[in-house]
């Protein structure tokens, strides 16, 4: 496995392993349709790309021994706080089902939590579980002083504070547009 930046040329393949991550898996319907819609993730990551809050250094791709894409992890600009503190918003973090459980998704937030402290960043945030993000250092943005943007987020919305992060940085976190419309 390799992690790389993220090229044009894997805009494709990494829509398709955001699909197959999080896709739905109901048989119960049998009339329901051969092409079923993209997951909500497949979506907001198209939307973020053309939205004002990509930030293309820190988009990363996981390459299986042949080099095709198997994992994709993002950060895009977020903001805390009324001075609007820049800030970073984790996800979506993919992962083809086929390689879930090998420790893909694990090197890619090392990659992107690496790379966003070298860029001088201050914080990432994200909504997930505590107990597979807690390795990595998130806990409860409640305990920085971060409030999410959904109240009832609770324990599952999280901060990572990196090198340059100063104890000022408190209120209210915003996403990137596009995550207004999950």
């Amino acid at each position: 496995m390799l992690i790389r930046r993220e090229t044009r040329s894997d805009i494709d393949a990494v829509r398709t392993v955001t699909s197959a991550a999080f896709a739905k898996s109901d048989t119960s319907d049998a009339s329901s349709s051969s092409n079923p819609p993209p997951p909500i993730e497949a979506t907001l990551l198209d939307e973020l790309r053309i939205s004002d809050g990509w930030l293309p250094a820190l988009s990363f791709v996981a390459t299986g021994d042949r080099g095709e894409v198997i994992g994709h992890v993002v950060c895009t600009r977020g903001h805390v706080g009324s001075d609007l503190a820049l800030a970073l918003g984790l996800g979506p973090l993919s992962v083809h089902p086929a390689h879930q459980g090998r420790g893909v998704g694990l090197a890619l937030v090392h990659a992107v939590l690496g790379a966003a402290d070298a860029f001088g960043e201050s914080l990432v945030a994200l909504l997930g579980s505590p107990a597979y993000y807690g390795r990595f250092g998130f806990r409860p943005a409640v305990e920085y002083g971060i409030t999410a943007p959904d109240p009832a987020w609770g324990e599952y919305f999280q901060v990572r504070t990196l090198t340059a992060y100063q104890p000022t940085v408190k209120g209210p976190f915003r996403y990137a547009e596009p995550f207004d419309h999950v």
